[in-house]
């Protein structure tokens, strides 16, 4: 079967879809709808009672000791670094290819992130990249999850062994997942999710650490709180109105209301977790004959969380630049997006930090190529065939 570059929308043809399907969404029902109801009618808004039971069912799912609910991911990856101590003239390795909050969070405590590039076959950050990395000032190596796939942590803990450096899990993507066995958020000495409303759960906005240290989770709910010895609840309890600033903090308490969503959530997070890899594996089969596309490696002992669903296009094999593909297949109605821009060509790291082109070259050359397909649970069958049938009149045509 062979196609024309007249039947693309992005040429005057027919769209596969006349609304657009967005890349992610969140998954609202009844349940979570009545779970912040049921809080909204109580005496609690914030810093109640809502809050203690989303982290202890969240470190139960995770197998973790603690987690610590915080108002944004971003917010969960700045206390984690605070907790490690991370200030003026010590570096943090972070991959190229992720989120710019995977790297502010060190610029926020006066540190500077040095960039590693990540493997080919997976964007996850390269070992070797990030041995080489390691200076007499790294403090600390935060790990991305990208995409939803555990990075090899065997691997990491290894080098990190060797330099006396903690691990921060950026798992923002990856929750639900597991790597050899271990559940994600259990995997590294800090783990950071986001609960945004495109992530496996969502609280709106929000963001949970999870830990085994509890100095560490002593310290990220003070930080979260100002930086104050006690919370409204605690001082209610003991009936008592001192308190204390015992540390610089910030405003990131999450809500009541927004962790009762979290919770009625994460009691779902079982189905969601398999509609999004029963979607992968429809992509895999639908998508591995055409030519010029790539989807990415799986690593061997890895339960993938599929947040995203990435392939990579040759533009040789294609016929056309990931730009033009991107055009195209936004024409078609599908919201195709694209993960990431890798951080050190962000003209902030640019001017500050004078990073540049060059540095990362893996993760530079997969920028050009990358796009994200649509991936959600609430996606029904047609949403996943309209996806595939655009890539196939996309792939067809330029071809």
């Amino acid at each position: 079967m062979t196609g024309k570059r007249s039947d693309l929308a992005l040429q005057g043809g027919t769209p596969v879809r006349r609304t657009l399907l967005p890349y992610g969404r969140q998954s609202i029902n009844e349940e979570d709808i009545q779970a912040v109801a049921d809080v909204l009618r109580s005496d609690w808004l914030t810093t109640g009672p809502a809050v203690a039971e989303f982290e202890e069912s969240f470190a139960q799912l995770t197998g973790a000791g603690e987690a610590v609910a915080v108002s944004s991911g971003t917010a969960a990856l700045h206390a984690a670094i605070h907790a490690l101590g991370i200030g003026p003239g010590d570096e943090v390795i972070v991959p190229a290819m992720t989120f710019a909050a995977t790297a502010n969070c060190v610029v926020y405590e006066g540190g500077t992130p040095v960039f590693a590039d990540v493997d080919p076959d997976t964007l996850l950050i390269h070992p070797d990249s990030a041995r080489r990395s390691i200076t007499p000032r790294t403090r600390a190596l935060i790990a991305v999850d990208y995409a939803g796939q555990p990075c090899d942590y065997d691997e990491l803990y290894g080098i990190a062994a060797e330099h006396g450096l903690p691990i921060v899990d950026d798992a923002c993507h990856a929750l639900g997942g597991a790597y050899r066995g271990r559940p994600v958020g259990s995997l590294a000495d800090l783990n950071t999710f986001s609960l945004h409303p495109v992530k496996h759960i969502t609280s709106g906005e929000g963001g949970v650490i999870t830990t085994d240290n509890p100095d560490f989770a002593a310290c990220m709910r003070i930080f979260r709180n100002h930086g104050l010895s006690s919370d409204h609840r605690q001082r209610e309890e003991r009936g008592s109105w001192v308190y204390e600033m015992v540390d610089l903090g910030y405003n990131y308490r999450l809500t009541d209301f927004q962790c009762a969503l979290g919770r009625s959530q994460l009691a779902r997070l079982g189905d969601f977790i398999a509609r999004r890899r029963e979607i992968a594996r429809r992509y895999d089969d639908a998508l591995k004959e055409l030519p010029g596309i790539i989807p990415l490696r799986t690593g061997p002992g890895v339960a993938h969380a599929y947040h995203l669903y990435v392939i990579r296009i040759d533009p040789e094999r294609f016929g056309a630049d990931r730009a033009t593909v991107y055009r195209a297949l936004r024409a078609e109605g599908i919201g195709v997006n694209v993960h990431y821009i890798p951080v050190h060509l962000h003209p902030y790291y640019r001017d500050r930090f004078g990073t540049g082109p060059g540095m990362c070259p893996v993760a530079e050359d997969a920028y050009g190529r990358i796009l994200s397909l649509p991936m959600y649970p609430g996606m029904t069958d047609g949403d996943v065939e309209d996806v595939i049938r655009a890539v196939t009149k996309v792939a067809r045509a330029f071809s």
